[in-house]
């Protein structure tokens, strides 16, 4: 749910990294705030568990231009990806305007993969929302390993990209694909927000 503050004239959205446990998603994060400008950015929270992470930051993009004036802002969390994580998932899953699966594109990570993704329908029926109404980008994460290793794109979309939404292969540690799977998700969100389909915008403070 995107967060209106009519006295900075900031909207700010919510993008939430899903994915299976040592996919890439705190990668794609930490990439993305080491390139970020400081004055673009809020501070990095780092929320650990025994095992995994959930991180967020809020950053403003220059670059994607305003809605009726409003500048727009995004929150940028990652779920914790290990199966016991459950209830932090969908906690952290409430409100988001759109999603990035960061799917892990070793072979033997195939049923990894596969299982998250129905974790993230799951969740988000949960809710009470449609999945098919949240943007989505799909990410391929750790296409820089021998080919004998991992999955090709077209495999990976094969067996995850049912609805045809944006996907792109990455390196999140060096980089590739990083951005451009952040700006296509950025973009989805603004559009739907733009066309009026959003799944709510409010004032006040997001709970």
């Amino acid at each position: 749910m995107s967060l209106v503050n009519y006295a900075t004239r900031e909207i700010t959205c919510k993008i939430v990294y899903y994915g299976p446990g040592r996919s890439g998603k705190t990668t794609n994060l930490h990439y993305i705030y080491g390139q970020v400008p400081d004055d673009r950015k809020g501070r990095m929270v780092s929320l650990a568990t025994q095992t995994d992470r959930t991180l967020f930051f809020d950053f403003l993009p220059l670059d994607l231009g305003s809605i009726s004036g409003f500048t727009t802002k995004f929150q940028l969390y990652t779920v914790p990806g290990q199966v016991y994580y459950q209830a932090t998932r969908k906690l952290v899953l409430q409100g988001a305007d759109g999603v990035v699966f960061v799917a892990d594109s070793q072979a033997r990570q195939i049923d990894e993969n596969i299982e998250s993704f129905q974790d993230l329908h799951a969740n988000l029926a949960e809710q009470g929302i449609d999945a098919r109404s949240v943007p989505l980008v799909l990410q391929y994460n750790k296409q820089d390993l021998p080919r004998e290793l991992i999955l090709s794109t077209g495999e990976l979309s094969d067996a995850l990209n049912f609805r045809g939404v944006p996907e792109f292969p990455a390196d999140a540690l060096h980089g590739p694909g990083v951005f451009e799977t952040l700006r296509s998700i950025a973009e989805g969100v603004l559009k739907r927000l733009s066309a009026g389909t959003s799944a709510g915008v409010t004032a006040g403070s997001r709970g």
